[in-house]
């Protein structure tokens, strides 16, 4: 596993800029000394995490980056992603002091960016307690954000850890799911190698979906962790849903950002209102279409995007259509796509057909973005562990579900949140088994 897995495609780095470019060195310290160092610090409280966002700010302003990168590290393992892919805006940065005095908050994800990047330019390995310190294993079935924050954890006080992916490649959505201009591949997967020098081991390539291949696992390791995330995006469940030109909208970012698309032209529909919809209506425009509708059956204030994405979709040039549904796909002599859509309002919480509101759209690609499947095939077998609306149940101060030896994390038990929340999931429940596993030996 290494980041030249995926080549440098300089097409594509050309056409995903960063939305938020990395700060120089100058730009650092003057924002960095802005900071008012707040003694109980909100912007520490927002963070799911809890990163000591003063005092890695702190360390900033007087140069020592090094310090900086550790603090944030200590919190969170997936500092780097976290601030590139993090919605500071409702995070850190909507909690922050400045707005109290109409002023712009800090820019803590682009600070901790500048940490971040520094600390990984240097190639520096993070400390661990010796291997076999801790007499406790732990497999986590699924390679993303908190399966990655889980081993790192465990390495870290010394247990064994291994990560078990079903993808090529590690890392989930970070890695896969992601819009390249908020957070690039190759960035996931540096990420993931330094957990692995930190004593994590990969499998990769390597599918998890029977109760037999659980029981192996059972027999092998003391505890299990499920980082699975959701299952697959949900089906619009019209008629014309499996021509060629229709792909789910996390099937199309991650042809692209994993270089098996690299261009588009014509016309993109997606169906969605929500942050993935409109990560893949961006990306569209970015790979060249010329026009770009996002089409949702409820009106702008239903809308589940952030109100910043929404912004900034429509900066790129993306077009809205409101309180429509589409009810069919078809092709034309010419092999394009025809969506067949209606107008709906909306009474008594369902949605009306308006009489003689048909519209058809002629596009090339249809992407639906409507939601994510709950993955519950994997445990619904397994004694012990609830299911509620197919989200794994958990201590939520604990991770662990109704079976001793099953946790779980990310979003097959939060039901799809961000990633520094299955990062806090993650380390929650190594921190857990850490403690189990030590009343067990005492």
């Amino acid at each position: 596993m290494s980041t030249a897995s995926i080549p440098d495609d300089l097409l594509l780095r050309e056409r995903f800029t960063d939305i938020k470019p990395a700060l120089s060195p100058q730009a650092a310290v003057i924002e960095a000394n802005r900071c008012l160092n707040c003694f109980d610090a909100p912007c520490t409280a927002a963070c799911p995490t809890h990163i000591d966002v003063p005092g890695f700010i702190k360390r900033i302003s007087t140069g020592n980056l090094r310090g900086s990168a550790l603090r944030i590290l200590d919190a969170n393992i997936l500092g780097s992603s976290c601030a590139k892919a993090c919605p500071v805006e409702v995070l850190c940065e909507g909690a922050c002091v400045m707005h109290r005095y109409n002023s712009e908050p800090i820019q803590i994800g682009r600070l901790q960016r500048y940490a971040m990047d520094s600390f990984q330019a240097t190639g520096e390995e993070l400390l661990t307690a010796p291997r076999g310190s801790r007499n406790v294993q732990v497999a986590c079935i699924g390679g993303g954000p908190a399966s990655l924050a889980c081993a790192a954890e465990l390495c870290r006080h010394g247990a064994h850890a291994i990560i078990i992916e079903r993808n090529e490649l590690p890392g989930g959505l970070n890695t896969y799911g992601i819009a390249e201009y908020k957070l690039r591949t190759s960035d996931s997967l540096r990420e993931a190698e330094m957990i692995r020098r930190m004593g994590v081991e990969f499998r990769t390539g390597a599918a998890i979906e029977t109760a037999e291949a659980l029981e192996e696992l059972e027999s092998e390791f003391d505890f299990l962790f499920l980082g699975v995330g959701l299952g697959a995006m949900q089906r619009m469940n019209i008629s014309g849903e499996d021509h060629k030109g229709v792909l789910n909208a996390l099937e199309f970012i991650a042809s692209y950002k994993t270089g098996r698309l690299r261009e588009l032209s014509g016309t993109v529909v997606v169906v969605g209102a929500g942050n993935t919809a409109i990560d893949a209506a961006s990306a569209a425009r970015r790979l060249g279409a010329e026009t770009v509708y996002l089409l949702y059956r409820r009106g702008e204030r239903e809308m589940t995007a952030f109100d910043f994405e929404y912004e900034h979709a429509k900066h790129e040039g993306v077009q809205f259509l409101w309180r429509r549904q589409p009810y069919a796909i078809r092709t034309n002599e010419r092999g394009r796509l025809l969506l067949d859509t209606v107008q709906v309002n909306e009474a008594d919480k369902a949605l009306l057909p308006v009489a003689n509101s048909e519209y058809v759209i002629e596009c090339d690609y249809v992407i639906p973005a409507i939601g994510q499947s709950p993955f519950a095939q994997l445990v619904q077998d397994l004694r012990r562990i609830e299911l509620r609306n197919g989200i794994i149940v958990v201590d939520p101060e604990t991770g662990q579900t109704g079976n001793s030896r099953y946790f779980a994390g990310g979003d097959c038990a939060n039901g799809g949140r961000e990633v520094v929340d299955a990062v806090a999931d993650g380390k929650r429940a190594a921190r857990a088994i850490l403690k189990i596993a030590e009343a067990a030996y005492a």
